[in-house]
């Protein structure tokens, strides 16, 4: 059997848990074979992992680069793809738009296999039809912000590399498995729209949810990031409506899923799993009180509030320490710097150290008595469950999956609330039997549900049955008691939650 795996800024080019995850599926199954499919910057970043023998290939589709690394095609005249169609869609205020879209996205698909659909998108007459269409809408833009010439340039060419995925010949294969939707989803479905293969959809974090938190970053005019956010929230709705199955990491992403268009019938959870082996239970512990953290050094980890809340710590016990370990991704050391001088404004300077990615992730698990993880957003982390797995209490901010995978055996608090973040690390490290009691209880709770072992079963039997045509089984959710959220669970955000605050 083969399997095309498609994702979007992670294997094999980029560290994380996402690539740790992929990594695990393609050496836990020998027996199959993976064509990877991987949506890169610009096409010169290199493979960073030691891809197993059962990768067949890899395909790097860049969508930032130039688009000379594209297909060769010429547009043909008299061959223009349905852009206006697709403009039609974005703007629409019709309840049935992402029907429409869907149908236009297919079509862009068709022509950009045949002809330049790259060529056409960054073309006047394309910029045109979006200005004279933004222009044909009703004045009275409820944020006084009109789209100007320079937003339908602007605009255009964000759509233009985000579609070309849909230039490249899609893979050939049993299945395609889409280790995200949004971006890299589109060549899980140019496989199934030419093909009829079989597409499955996994998501460890909610694409669509990280698009709205990442969206006040974006350098566009409102205009511009109201059309785009719009886009991918309907290429999402696309990816769930065409996939025969949704696994997410975790039951919250599911109440995402379900709100942006998928089907509860489509959805079977499967959490990350570790390999126990790999995480022998830590019996010492560190001389002065330590608070450790491992992970991607970025802004939706919120090293910030960890920071903050450490010196608050420090100012009641002045022996402890911080140690946090890895880096940040190529090119953005700008947020590495600011947590370095907010350290030395708060005079924690000395007490906090940055020791970059470390070899074996064991390590820094054994650096704290505590271990940390802070995040505004994840999905279901590795680094919490490899933490428990080694028997490490931790304390844990309240989002995603985060209460799902810690549920009892840890400290869960709201994310961005140093106070409570510093509470709850003086309360673990001051009281050792509390500590060894949660750690032993984490260990167990990750033997129990969370192995490696169990998420590879369940792919396994969800290759071969779709690749088959047969129906899956269905399976029993973790006991409620187990899964329990702590008070104030992050809880799901509007489907509005693109417009600016």
């Amino acid at each position: 059997m083969k399997v095309a795996l498609t994702a979007e800024g992670t294997y094999p080019y980029q560290p994380g848990g996402v690539s740790v995850w992929c990594d695990q599926l393609i050496r836990g199954m020998p027996d199959r074979e993976f064509e990877i499919v991987a949506l890169v910057a610009t096409g010169a970043e290199p493979i960073r992992w030691t891809l197993p023998r059962n990768v067949v290939s890899v395909t790097a589709i860049p969508i930032w680069g130039p688009a000379t690394a594209l297909p060769s095609r010429r547009r043909r005249a008299g061959s223009d793809p349905p852009v206006e169609d697709l403009i039609a869609a974005l703007l629409s205020p019709e309840p049935d738009a992402a029907v429409q879209f869907a149908a236009v996205l297919r079509k862009l698909f068709e022509f950009a296999q045949r002809h330049s659909l790259s060529g056409y998108l960054a073309s006047e007459d394309a910029v045109r039809l979006l200005s004279r269409a933004w222009r044909g809408l009703a004045p009275g833009d409820p944020h006084g912000i009109g789209p100007n010439l320079h937003d339908a340039v602007t605009a255009m060419q964000l759509l233009e590399h985000a579609l070309r995925p849909l230039a490249y010949p899609p893979a050939t294969a049993d299945v395609a498995h889409a280790v995200t939707n949004g971006l890299g989803v589109l060549p899980a479905l140019a496989a199934k729209w030419r093909d009829g293969t079989p597409l499955l959809v996994t998501e460890h974090g909610i694409y669509m949810r990280e698009q709205y938190l990442h969206s006040r970053e974006f350098p566009y005019r409102w205009p511009v990031r109201a059309l785009y956010l719009k886009f991918l929230r309907y290429l999402c709705a696309v990816g769930y409506q065409e996939a025969e199955l949704i696994t997410p990491g975790n039951a919250f992403n599911e109440r995402w899923e379900l709100r942006l268009g998928a089907s509860a019938g489509q959805v079977r959870t499967i959490y990350n799993g570790v390999t126990a082996a790999d995480f022998p239970v830590i019996e010492d512990e560190p001389e002065v009180p330590t608070i450790s953290w491992a992970g991607r050094i970025d802004p939706v980890k919120d090293l910030e509030t960890l920071i903050i809340a450490f010196a608050l710590v420090h100012a009641k016990m002045p022996d402890a320490r911080l140690r946090i370990f890895g880096s940040p991704p190529a090119g953005r050391d700008s947020y590495l710097e600011s947590c370095r001088t907010l350290a030395a404004d708060l005079g924690v300077a000395e007490s906090v150290s940055f020791e970059g990615r470390v070899a074996e992730i064991r390590d820094a698990y054994v650096a704290g008595h505590v271990v940390v993880l802070c995040s505004i957003t994840e999905g279901f982390p590795f680094t919490l469950i490899e933490a428990m797995t080694c028997g490490r209490p931790c304390v844990a901010t309240d989002v995603g999956g985060v209460p799902e995978a810690i549920a009892d055996t840890g400290l869960v608090v709201p994310p961005r609330n140093s106070e409570a973040l510093a509470e709850s690390c003086l309360t673990l490290l001051r009281d050792g039997d509390l500590r060894r009691r949660l750690g032993a209880a984490a260990r167990n709770r990750v033997l129990e549900y969370f192995t490696v072992d169990r998420a590879l079963a369940a792919f396994d039997e969800i290759y071969a049955r779709l690749a088959a045509g047969r129906a899956l089984p269905a399976v029993d959710p973790l006991p409620a008691t187990t899964m329990r959220p702590a008070a104030g669970a992050e809880s799901v955000e509007p489907i509005g939650a693109e417009a600016p605050s």
